[in-house]
């Protein structure tokens, strides 16, 4: 590359796993591209990346910003994995008061570009001052975007006339500025919990404003999907944020990723159990970072997938705020009752590993991107659970791409049950009446593994980047 089309561009994600993925991944390919990164996060952020590559490690800089301690903020808290869904404000409050320390940074370094994530809203109106071109990657379906609306829609809130949305049940409509046949909506327990704040989230504004004022001070928009995938709702999108909207592809994994964050006896052991099964019999169960069920959901789940028959391996973790493991939660007699053909695995788990495995016969999840787009990179049939954010939404959406099913739920407070788990597990992994999810499934290998494609996505946005500063 010649020096002179060497760009120098800073990262700067919101602080959740689901976030640093996709930033770190997109890095990576700028950095092997001859680009120069400054990565910036947290302390304990950065300490969970993967290690930079040999060849990459003069291209790429990770830049460590302490987080700055406020009040309902549990002291070593610095990503949404650490905290509760209600510490979410909080968090958000600490990344606010990170703005001095970035701009200095900004100030003394002088990048290129600036790429930045919804929750920093205050960060392109500062690049911008120092004549910094910015870009928001959203690291969203271009369907979820647009469900959203304009950055006037996200800003304006209930004041936005015909657009206007302050209820939850606003939420569960299609919104009016869809121009075309979709079922993508929220479920109503899907959105309460974002319309009812607290007292305690009043010191920062609501995602909404951060998400409107960050696109609408933005240069381009990043999006981490595929025109291929998502024709309509990119078109859509262009429409409504009136600037250019780029698709990034979707950042496939690389296998060799997951081997630094493994712990080698777990994995044998793992791959052990795995192997001993039938090809495509095994359901993979696992729910993310962020999301933390109940002991009565954990139940319901434990229940449904004993109930099914299948043989499956569920990823659990420990609930911040509760002193308990979910393992630990669990109905009394499950683990007993189910050794041998359940695999219950305690932790952080290689999760590409485990999907690449041929014993793996589908995926029961709770819908987060990243999760999805490594399930259908592998071609994987997903059975769905939503439950925060933007999950409801891509269920909607990866529903009507026929790749999967979701388990019925009471649509007032989401309540599901053991019999909705064992049914559709079994109706997606094995009866014949799943047998056309299995494939479109498979078919999606295509659009979402193909290193090729993806990377043509990413040729055609760097190209991008640099006549954008021009």
């Amino acid at each position: 590359m010649e020096k002179s089309k060497s760009l120098h561009i800073v990262m700067f994600p919101w602080l959740a796993m689901g976030h640093f993925i996709p930033f770190f991944r997109l890095s990576k390919l700028l950095a092997l591209k001859g680009h120069k990164i400054s990565f910036i996060s947290t302390p304990r952020n950065l300490s969970k990346l993967p290690k930079i590559p040999p060849n990459l490690s003069s291209q790429i800089t990770l830049i460590s910003f302490s987080l700055p301690t406020v009040p309902n903020l549990p002291s070593l808290a610095e990503s949404s994995m650490d905290i509760t869904h209600n510490q979410q404000q909080p968090l958000k409050h600490a990344l606010d008061l990170l703005q001095p320390q970035l701009a200095s940074f900004l100030q003394s370094s002088k990048p290129d570009w600036i790429i930045y994530d919804y929750a920093s809203h205050w960060l392109p109106s500062v690049a911008a001052q120092l004549g910094i071109s910015r870009a928001f990657f959203a690291v969203f379906t271009a369907a979820c975007l647009s469900f959203m609306g304009s950055p006037s829609t996200l800003i304006g809130g209930g004041d936005d006339g015909d657009n206007a949305r302050s209820t939850a049940e606003d939420f569960t409509k299609i919104p009016n500025w869809v121009p075309f046949e979709s079922n993508l909506a929220y479920r109503l327990h899907e959105i309460t919990k974002y319309i009812e704040r607290t007292d305690e989230d009043n010191f920062g504004p609501p995602d909404t404003v951060r998400f409107g004022v960050t696109i609408q001070q933005s240069d381009v928009v990043i999006v981490r999907s595929s025109t291929e995938f998502e024709p309509d709702w990119f078109n859509l999108l262009g429409e409504l944020y009136e600037k250019p909207v780029i698709p990034v592809g979707f950042l496939p994994p690389i296998l060799e990723e997951s081997d630094e964050i493994q712990d080698d006896e777990k994995w044998v052991a793992v791959k052990t159990w795995l192997n001993k099964q039938r090809v495509n019999s095994v359901v993979y169960v696992a729910m993310g970072t962020e999301v933390h069920l109940s002991k009565e959901e954990l139940s319901e789940l434990a229940i449904g997938l004993e109930k099914s028959g299948l043989p499956f391996i569920w990823v659990l973790k420990n609930s911040p705020g509760t002193g308990e493991s979910e393992l630990e939660m669990l109905p009394n007699g499950f683990k007993e009752r189910v050794k041998g053909r359940g695999f219950l695995y305690l932790g952080w788990a290689p999760q590409v590993k485990i999907l690449s495995q041929e014993s793996i016969g589908g995926f029961l999840t709770h819908c987060g991107w990243n999760s999805v787009i490594e399930a259908l990179g592998l071609g994987r049939v997903l059975i769905m659970l939503p439950m925060l954010n933007d999950q409801g939404l891509n269920a909607r959406l990866l529903n009507e791409k026929k790749v999967g099913l979701e388990i019925p739920r009471n649509e007032l407070d989401g309540w599901f049950t053991s019999e909705a788990v064992a049914e559709s597990v079994r109706l997606a992994v094995v009866e014949e009446s799943g047998k056309v999810l299995r494939e479109t499934a498979k078919a999606m290998e295509g659009y979402f593994g193909d290193f090729g494609k993806n990377d043509g996505y990413v040729d055609k946005f760097v190209s991008q980047l640099v006549d954008y500063r021009k």
